[in-house]
């Protein structure tokens, strides 16, 4: 029997493992619209949000592929057990374990089937598509026309290389620019490993989520944030990019503060992003009671670094909130209050760098007043107000045995205390340091090298008394100069121009004898020029003359050092013992007191200064005299793990005049423990008997008596699930630098991980002494791979005002890939002002 040709049809049905074809007639454009639809119609690994809740746990994967091409090379390779071609119907089929790889993306389903006259391609039955970028799409069906404008896909779910997941009962696009996800579901959150039916941590569901890829947008309708699939907040309407874009204009997250001086206080800070390399973030924070906080950054990147901008400005509703009960106001009041920060750092090449920090603000207190601590560097937990802020200019060159760095400085004090005319301007200060890379007489030279210029307004003077304290004797509003003594007040910087320009060179060389002996000869030369414009001043002439003086020294030194390690090998471990002594020859220090001392003002005496050639901090001072320094270090090394280190030792002076016993006009020297012929015992230890504890003392005892002058305790303890640490201290008088009393206090701080994700956490500061506890933080949080959730309260003291207890309540939420907020809720233990509350 004859088939009538208008109903005969032909069906070729070929079966293969594998073939491979080139980009030929029907099955090329199936290749193409899969793979443009992967990442065109499916882009959206951004916030999506839902109205039911999926199992984000895929199938197990099929076996790889024996073969794959990720090169763009315009080839293509199917896989499959059939091959059908229906030419009546001008079908083309991939039938069972359908494997297709073209440009890097592929395609696996049950079958695959491309309709030559619809021109639209259907992949049913576990779909798997997988980009280049490596995110996978899983459906049940996926249909799409050939040109990618318009298509659907039923039972979506997606994972991206990011680990971000989203699921939707139907994607449908059209107009080639829109793709409307129904009933979407997004999360950041892994699914639960014993559970995957559980919902994740948190997840966004929303009614619809329609992505537009002309403005590379996603809009969400009726969508809701759920916790473990209980929901806590609605979202009518909400907009985000779309996740190819790195920077979109639009809102970021609101956040929120409350502060007794400003009211509760709402900003909500928008982004305009006006180049790629340059952008513009706009924040006003309405406030209930001071009107509105404008505040603006702009940032830029180069091809060698960055810089920004950031300003302030707000005129104050209510300038009688800073206001003190009594005494004069404080310096927020005032109609306008703002300041402007910047900063910049570039790279000349791969060892040169310069850059910049600026700060100008109408007044002292205006960042802690308007809580803007986040526009500064990140503070330690007990130092969460900073007291200053620094503007300079910098120049640093790092090489392979040299250093260079030159800056100007401009220091300004946040403190009510603080007057900005005391305060040295530095233009500039440079440092060098170089060692020569080979050896000079069969030892080694090293030079360095200071520079300093710096000019102050206005003289200042600390007390050290407590009649020159309770008086105000030293104060700059007391006018009578008689009693702006040396014996009342230490001189920390005079009102003009000082200029100094020092230099060293140091040369040694060590020999070991046939017993192990260590001989290291040393030579070490020094010279200062300076030069001071001392303005006359209330009270300067009874420290220093005024007018111009300039003056040079010249420091030499000859010395050794000794040592002898003892070395002895156990079954338990290693131990090492090592006398050492130190022998220094020189001239006395020259015009000890007669010059300002800027830079040498702190002086600690530990055992870790003890074989220094000049112990003192910095440029201004220098030692002088014969010098004798010896001592004794161990280190004892288990072979079970853990070690000790320990030091002891004492100095001496020989000869000459002792530097550290002539005060000047800080009195840097005096009660150090250096200031008698045979200096204060110094020592520490520290023993970390593993990985999860550490102990260490450090420790002042008087050379005749051995009173105690000075102790550090430590101890810190991390294991499995809790850590621990100590910090007790314990510090005497020292009149002649103004401690009229001993100082003792602890600082403890703790956290318990309570289960996988949970941490409890708690410190304070207790001040001994006082007998009172002067900061303390409680917190808790829960912190995973996708989500964190914290919560601190904390107390300390207001620095503007009136003198109060600050009571700040911290919480912070964070969505991995949504964003994160901070509310701050910062009261206070009296009635008067306090900090302020947004971090």
């Amino acid at each position: 029997m004859t088939t009538p040709v208008a109903t005969r049809r032909t069906s070729v049905r070929v079966t293969r493992r594998r073939m491979i074809m080139r980009c030929a007639c029907a099955v090329a454009h199936l290749s193409l619209a899969l793979a443009a639809f992967a990442p065109a119609a499916l882009l959206t690994a951004a916030p999506a949000h839902a109205q039911q809740t999926y199992t984000f746990n895929p199938p197990a994967p099929k076996p790889p592929p024996p073969q794959t091409r990720s090169n763009d090379d315009g080839q293509m390779l199917v896989q499959a057990q059939e091959m059908n071609y229906d030419n009546v119907n001008s079908l083309v089929s991939a039938v069972g374990g359908v494997q297709i790889f073209y440009n890097g993306t592929t395609l696996e389903a049950d079958r695959v089937t491309y309709n030559q006259k619809t021109k639209r391609l259907a992949a049913e039955g576990n779909v798997r598509m997988t980009d280049k970028d490596g995110k996978i799409t899983y459906a049940n069906y996926l249909e799409l026309s050939d040109d990618y404008r318009d298509g659907f896909v039923d039972s979506l779910r997606m994972d991206t290389a990011d680990q971000t997941r989203m699921a939707a009962t139907r994607a449908d696009r059209s107009g080639g620019n829109f793709t409307v996800f129904q009933n979407g579901v997004y999360t950041a959150c892994a699914a639960c490993k014993d559970n995957p039916k559980k919902p994740p941590l948190w997840q966004i569901k929303a009614a619809r989520i329609i992505h537009d890829q002309g403005e590379k947008m996603l809009y969400y309708e009726d969508a809701r944030l759920e916790f473990f699939g209980v929901p806590l907040a609605y979202m009518p309407y909400f907009y985000s990019p779309d996740p190819t874009v790195k920077r979109k204009t639009g809102f970021l997250m609101p956040l929120a503060s409350s502060n007794t001086k400003y009211g509760i206080g709402l900003q909500t800070p928008y982004y305009i992003a006006l180049a790629p390399d340059y952008d513009l973030t706009l924040t006003p924070r309405f406030t209930t009671k001071q009107g509105v906080l404008m505040q603006g950054q702009f940032r830029q990147r180069m091809i060698n670094g960055s810089y920004e901008i950031r300003g302030y400005g707000i005129r104050q509703l209510d300038k009688d909130e800073f206001l003190r009960t009594e005494g004069p106001a404080t310096p927020g009041y005032r109609d306008w209050r703002g300041g402007v920060t910047t900063k910049g750092d570039f790279a000349i090449n791969d060892r040169w760098s310069w850059g910049w920090d600026g700060t100008l603000v109408s007044d002292r207190t205006f960042f802690q007043d308007y809580s803007l601590g986040t526009f500064r560097r990140p503070q330690a937990v007990f130092s969460t107000i900073p007291t200053d802020a620094v503007s300079q200019l910098y120049l640093t060159g790092v090489g392979t045995r040299s250093f260079f760095d030159a800056r100007g400085m401009y220091f300004y004090g946040f403190s009510e205390a603080d007057v900005q005319r005391q305060i040295p301007i530095v233009h500039p200060v440079i440092d060098y340091a170089n060692v020569f890379n080979r050896p000079i007489l069969g030892g080694e030279l090293s030079y360095r090298a200071n520079f300093t210029s710096l000019s102050r307004e206005a003289i200042s003077y600390n007390p050290i008394t407590a009649t020159a304290q309770s008086m105000g004797w030293c104060l700059p509003t007391s006018a009578d100069p008689t009693v702006k003594t040396p014996a009342n007040c230490l001189l920390r910087g005079i009102a003009g121009n000082f200029t100094r320009l020092s230099a060293e060179a140091t040369w040694k060389r060590s020999f070991t004898d046939s017993i192990g002996q260590i001989w290291t000869p040393f030579i070490q030369v020094r010279g200062d020029v300076n030069h001071a414009q001392v303005n006359d001043a209330l009270g300067v002439t009874n420290y220093l003359p005024t007018g111009d003086t300039t003056a040079a020294r010249f420091m030499p030194a000859v010395g050794f050092e000794y040592r002898y390690p003892f070395i002895s090998v156990q079954p338990w471990g290693t131990q090492v013992i090592e006398p050492v002594a130190q022998v220094i020859i020189r001239p006395n220090e020259q015009m000890i007191g007669r010059l300002p001392n800027e830079d040498a003002q702190s002086l600690v005496f530990d055992e870790t200064n003890l074989f220094n050639v000049n112990k003192f901090s910095g440029w201004d001072r220098t030692e002088g005299g014969g010098r004798a320094n010896v001592g004794i270090r161990g280190t004892t090394q288990f072979d079970r793990g853990g070690f000790i280190n320990f030091a002891f030792g004492q100095s001496y002076q020989l000869f000459g005049v002792n530097s550290y016993a002539v005060g000047d006009l800080t009195n840097t020297g005096l009660g150090s423990g250096l200031d008698k012929p045979r200096s204060d015992y110094v020592g520490g230890v520290s023993y970390q008997p593993n990985s999860l504890l550490t102990f260490s003392a450090r420790t002042r005892l008087d050379e005749a008596t051995f009173d105690l002058r000075r102790l550090e305790l430590e101890t810190r303890a991390n294991f499995d699930r809790w850590s621990v640490s100590l910090l007790y201290g314990n510090y005497d008088k020292q009149p002649e630098l103004g401690f009229l009393e001993r100082r003792e206090g602890v600082l403890t701080t703790a956290s318990l991980k309570l289960a996988s994700n949970w941490v409890v956490s708690g410190g304070v500061r207790y001040d001994l002494h006082a007998d009172k506890v002067n900061q303390t933080i409680v917190g808790a949080g829960y912190v995973d791979d996708c989500f964190v959730l914290g919560m601190n309260y904390i107390t300390d003291y207001g620095y503007s005002g009136n003198p109060t207890t600050n009571h700040r309540v911290m919480l912070q939420i964070g969505l991995r890939t949504i964003g994160t907020t901070t509310f701050n809720q910062n009261t206070s233990a009296s009635s008067s002002t306090s900090g302020s509350s947004l971090f």
